[in-house]
């Protein structure tokens, strides 16, 4: 995380290329001009860490609350909420751990936290758009093919593969082994939404096209709607990629080039790494949550208190 003092051991791990030199030469090299390392001063990052902390939690307690928001879809972006929730839980611990260093009690604790909310945050983001996916091509058969009981299975099964995933890859994180599960995994998620959110803009697009030819003079409005859900289309998956990109290229480079002076450049910059993934915790609720007119209006009703 962004402090100077000790790390837990599995970030501890990832991070230590960015401060080893194995040779004079190297070290001479990868501390050239060219060599950015945007420094994260603690106090933002706790800052972005609690703010991300209060929206997610907002989130879950709206749809806990509201029984008109205890549906598939609904239980998948709370699930993406408490994952998100984690992640800032986790980083804000770690900060604050490590700031009075008291590392060795939590250590393996905190590592797990950190990687299982990581993996299932992941994870949520694809089932919400396969479920969306459904929604759209599967529509008059959405109910009876995505139910609660089947959510509730696959949430259970995500948080039970991110929990031992995450113990085996803290157990076992000086393999490459564990940097390759994470990579393929963001691949893999990457692609997934990627490929289904396209499916659903071209499904858009030949709706409003019909639409068009039974009103011919509602031409300009088909471009708008087009424009408007290719613009956010490159918004979701280009924050996805911004925010969850950086963190991955650094694992992937650690396995690639782990001592090469260009990679070390890359490597020194493992905090803003960290402090994209928080960003997007803070950004999900915005794409995935509050543009909900339901849930916007009990997320009123808790900020009032009115229960």
């Amino acid at each position: 995380m962004p402090m100077q003092a000790p790390q837990s051991r599995l970030l501890g791990s990832l991070n230590a290329t960015a401060t080893a030199s194995p040779s004079p030469g190297l070290a001479a090299n990868h501390t050239g001009p060219w060599c950015l390392q945007v420094p994260i001063p603690d106090g933002l990052f706790l800052s972005l860490g609690l703010v991300s902390l209060v929206e997610n939690l907002l989130v879950v307690v709206a749809i806990a609350k509201n029984r008109n928001l205890h549906s598939p879809m609904y239980c998948f972006i709370c699930c993406l909420a408490l994952s998100d929730l984690l992640v800032s839980v986790s980083s804000v611990l770690e900060t604050a751990v490590l700031l009075l260093l008291v590392v060795q009690q939590l250590d393996d604790v905190i590592d797990v936290l950190i990687c299982s909310s990581m993996v299932s945050s992941l994870c949520f983001l694809g089932a919400i758009a396969v479920d969306r996916y459904i929604s759209i091509f599967y529509a008059l058969r959405y109910h009876s093919i995505v139910t609660l009981p089947r959510a509730r299975c696959v949430v259970l099964a995500v948080w039970g593969a991110s929990v031992t995933s995450s113990s085996l890859f803290v157990a076992y994180y000086n393999h490459t082994a564990v940097l390759l599960c994470l990579i393929i995994l963001f691949l893999a998620m990457l692609a997934l939404m990627a490929v289904l959110y396209v499916r659903m803009f071209t499904r858009a697009c030949q709706h409003a096209q019909g639409i068009a030819r039974l009103h011919k003079g509602q031409r300009p409005s088909h471009q708008g709607s087009g424009l408007k859900g290719a613009a956010t289309l490159t918004i979701l998956l280009g924050i996805f990629f911004f925010c969850w990109g950086p963190f991955f290229l650094h694992l992937a480079l650690i396995v690639l080039c782990p001592r090469h002076p260009t990679c070390s450049c890359v490597f020194k910059n493992f905090n803003l790494f960290l402090t994209l993934i928080i960003c997007n915790s803070i950004v999900d609720p915005l794409i995935y949550a509050f543009r909900s007119q339901e849930l916007r209006r009990t997320l009123k009703e808790v900020l009032l208190c009115s229960w």
